[in-house]
């Protein structure tokens, strides 16, 4: 039995577009092709559009899944290999879960209260995969990791946590200007950028595309956009929009 395209597309949530591409750069070939020139899925490869999509919810891009795909021989092996990580990643969720309730929480403890009072700031980042970031920055900007890294192994358990509170601090600073509708360039805004670009400064020293890269990782990366827009939605790409002004600005 097999399935047209447009109904695998319906079936998976991925688009006709997507099953397309993933036939042309071999990762995903259907069954057959009609004379219609529309493409037909079988059972076979409804399983193996299973696996790339876990895969792909694993963080995994699409070279390294067809390269894991071609050397994979036992397919039941492997779904339990997929299984396990599945797992892994549903308790770090379950981790972050709980620490948005605490948030939640606090905030409504007091409503007259900001993120900078809550008693154990480094609660806001329990459950987010540091090492998943740590990992981009060594491949873009290796020296600057390396400056990070002994920076970070200097610090102590109440430098961590005072950083965390000012890091917290920061972004809340950074949520009232936007919503009190100060634009991107404004000089109370540029000054809250230029503390966090000395902040970073501190670690490594970013040029201005490294610090136009690290505000998109802000709003590319999930776990960072929900951090920023748990205070205030929209504050990722408010936070972005103003790195990338300091940048043009200050170290262009």
């Amino acid at each position: 039995m097999t399935w047209p395209i447009a109904e695998v597309a319906r079936m998976s949530g991925v688009t006709s577009r997507t099953l397309r591409h993933y036939d042309e750069i071999g990762l995903l070939h259907p069954a057959r092709i009609g004379g219609n020139g529309h493409r037909h899925y079988d059972e076979a490869g409804l399983l193996r559009l299973q696996q790339i999509l876990l895969m792909r919810e694993l963080g995994l891009g699409l070279r390294e899944i067809a390269a894991i795909l071609e050397r994979q021989v036992d397919q039941v092996a492997a779904l339990r290999e997929h299984h396990g990580r599945l797992l892994a990643e549903r308790d770090r969720l379950d981790v972050l879960a709980a620490t948005v309730g605490r948030t939640i929480a606090e905030l409504e403890r007091d409503k007259d209260s900001d993120m900078a009072e809550i008693s154990r700031p480094e609660n806001l980042f329990r459950g987010f995969d540091t090492a998943r970031y740590e990992a981009d920055v060594r491949e873009q900007w290796p020296q600057e990791a390396a400056q990070a890294g002994h920076f970070a192994d200097t610090l102590t358990d109440s430098d961590v946590a005072r950083l965390q509170q000012e890091a917290t601090a920061a972004m809340v600073r950074m949520a009232e200007a936007m919503a009190a509708g100060a634009p991107v360039t404004d000089p109370a805004v540029q000054t809250e950028v230029d503390i966090h670009y000395r902040a970073i400064c501190r670690m490594w020293t970013p040029t201005a595309a490294a610090y136009k890269a690290l505000g998109q990782t802000y709003v590319d990366d999930a776990q960072w956009r929900e951090a920023y827009d748990r205070v205030a939605v929209g504050l990722a790409a408010y936070q972005r929009d103003a790195m990338a002004v300091y940048a043009d600005a200050r170290l262009s």
